[in-house]
């Protein structure tokens, strides 16, 4: 288990996506999954108000909503829930008003008394970072929400939401929630990474599978044709791409997991990662998230993939 941030709340080592949930997961699949994944020890689910706003008849929520029910029957599995504002269509952006009406109307959907983990889900920069800090502090002085986070920052905006906690005294962020994977490492290396080591915050990252590559099921250009993601992986089948899913293949075999175990692991080796995101669209995908929650790489095992990913960009 690892600690999240410098609070004393210990998570489990993979933390649950549920972007799907309400699209291509329906209510009972999704409470399958929720069940399964709590059943194993898993105590941290993560969501955003826009999930799935993309999706023509959605309007934004739906993800939300479908925790929110499960949550409603199981109030004894003291599963913690992580949202996001600034997507969700009638809730653009970052000002004081509007983070405390996202807020509140994840509240609702959720079910909730408060939310333990409220992440500002990209930067605004059309609004003063002074005032979004104000309204996420106000909404820990209410006990609306318990911890804050913070996602796909710049290492210089990130630094400037601290300084001004130094300054204020408002409360400081626990969590970083950073796009990276084998094949994805320059959004997090080395600023965003340097300043979660020196601030104690935890590293819990997404699309660190890079929708479906670092599995192992496309090796080809024909295997794209396999899922909708196909085109959203087609950049890594590159010799730098196919030889980190060699490696990852080679060291799955050896230990008798799957591919994406590995894969996950490997994140939870990096500095300033606590544990990484990953979802499951039915019960049957989960069962290789969770078994990355128990794999132990060994350095030699983690180095080597570090290596071949250690020109790769974003």
């Amino acid at each position: 288990m690892a600690k999240l941030g410098g609070t004393d709340i210990e998570i489990y080592p993979l933390v649950l996506g549920t972007n799907t949930f309400g699209w291509t997961t329906p209510e009972p699949d999704a409470h399958a999954v929720l069940d399964a994944f709590a059943a194993a020890g898993g105590n941290l689910i993560d969501t955003a108000d826009s999930y799935s706003a993309w999706i023509e008849g959605n309007s934004g929520g739906e993800s939300e909503t479908v925790i929110g029910t499960w949550l409603a029957k199981n109030r004894d599995k003291n599963v913690l829930v992580a949202t996001k504002v600034s997507q969700h269509p009638e809730f653009k952006g970052l000002a004081g008003p509007n983070v405390r009406a996202a807020a509140d109307a994840s509240l609702k959907r959720l079910g909730v008394e408060a939310i333990d983990l409220y992440y500002a889900h990209f930067d605004d920069a059309d609004t003063p970072l002074e005032e979004t800090v104000a309204a996420f502090d106000q909404l820990v002085t209410e006990g609306k929400v318990r911890h804050i986070g913070i996602s796909n920052y710049s290492p210089e905006r990130l630094r400037e939401w601290l300084d001004i906690t130094e300054r204020t005294g408002a409360a400081r962020p626990v969590a970083l929630q950073p796009k990276y994977s084998l094949v994805s490492r320059a959004a997090f290396e080395p600023g965003l990474r340097d300043i979660a080591v020196a601030e104690n915050l935890s590293g819990l990252p997404y699309h660190v599978l890079a929708s479906g590559f670092l599995t192992g099921k496309y090796r080809t250009e024909d295997d794209l044709a396999q899922s909708v993601r196909g085109g959203a992986v087609a950049k890594h089948l590159n010799p730098s791409g196919l030889a980190i899913v060699d490696k990852l293949d080679q060291i799955a075999r050896a230990r008798g997991v799957a591919i994406a175990s590995v894969a996950l692991a490997w994140a939870r080796t990096r500095p300033g990662i606590a544990a990484p995101i990953a979802g499951a669209r039915e019960v049957d995908q989960l069962a290789p998230l969770l078994a990355s929650a128990e794999l132990e790489l060994t350095a030699d095992e983690a180095d080597e993939l570090t290596a071949l990913s250690d020109f790769i960009g974003a």
